[in-house]
């Protein structure tokens, strides 16, 4: 009995041990992938220093879609003389009687330089309207300016990329889990967190409205699937060095992108 007892906690030792090697292996490969990409965004910030480009990239979603961390992965070697992130709290009493906008303008960026903005002007078009934090006159005279806003911001000289990530319902709510049980993520959540998968369908509309009225073709939206961060997180670079023409394109490195990972807004809007 002793014997078959042994046997049964070594079996279980050794299958924890592979278990934890290919875990390891795995962390290790997507990390060495991540690498090749990060690189890639620090020759490319050079060359935005270099010619004076303005860039902002914002990154829109449903809470628990994965914007911080996959901003952190966009951020985490660029030069912070020269790379940004916004992520803007409350509107103060002061920001309410300006200009809506008035308050993201100030966090442009000046020439040689890359903003990346964690939620942007786009809270207007989901977040307030579905909790009431603006009047349904101030959402409709949002959804009916922001596309001039955005073509007089691009003819003036910066370059916008507006990136999507879409979170499904199960994934999204995996998420809260951990960060209702993680200590170390507690933090992350919010009363508005709390109820984001109760109103869900009410998100879906909002977001579907947002899609229609405000991807145009000189600023589109890019859809990226976040459900595996790691494929997110590859995909956002790849689309990021695309559309700012990257020169020194490596051939060894593969920039064709993912059409099950970045899908078309139409192909959003049917799911």
């Amino acid at each position: 009995m002793l014997e078959k007892e042994i046997l049964e906690y070594l079996r279980k030792e050794n299958d924890a041990l592979r278990k934890y090697h290919t875990d390891a292996e795995q962390y290790y490969a997507k990390m060495k992938e991540l690498e090749i990409y990060q690189a890639k965004l620090v020759r490319l910030l050079t060359k935005i220093e270099e010619k004076s480009q303005k860039v902002v990239v914002l990154f829109d979603g449903r809470d628990a879609a994965g914007k911080g961390s996959l901003i952190g992965s966009i951020a985490q070697y660029l030069n912070p003389k020269h790379c940004r992130t916004v992520a803007l709290g409350r509107p103060t009493e002061e920001e309410k009687s300006q200009w809506y906008f008035q308050k993201y303008i100030k966090h442009f960026p000046r020439g040689g330089e890359l903003v990346l903005f964690d939620r942007s002007w786009y809270n207007r078009a989901m977040v307030e309207p579905v909790f009431g934090f603006c009047t349904q006159n101030e959402y409709e005279l949002f959804l009916e300016t922001v596309t001039n806003f955005e073509d007089s911001l691009t003819r003036h000289g910066t370059h916008l990329i507006k990136i999507y990530l879409s979170v499904s319902k199960e994934v999204q709510n995996e998420r809260f889990e951990k960060r209702r049980t993680d200590p170390l993520r507690q933090w992350k959540l919010s009363e508005i967190d709390m109820q984001a998968q109760a109103m869900w369908s009410e998100f879906s509309q909002k977001k579907r409205i947002m899609l229609e009225r405000t991807h145009t073709p000189e600023s589109p939206w890019h859809i990226i699937r976040s459900d595996d961060k790691h494929k997110a997180r590859i995909e956002a670079m790849k689309l990021i060095l695309r559309e700012l023409d990257f020169e020194e394109q490596d051939s060894t490195v593969y920039l064709k992108a993912d059409e099950n990972i970045l899908v078309s807004v139409e192909a959003e809007l049917l799911r």
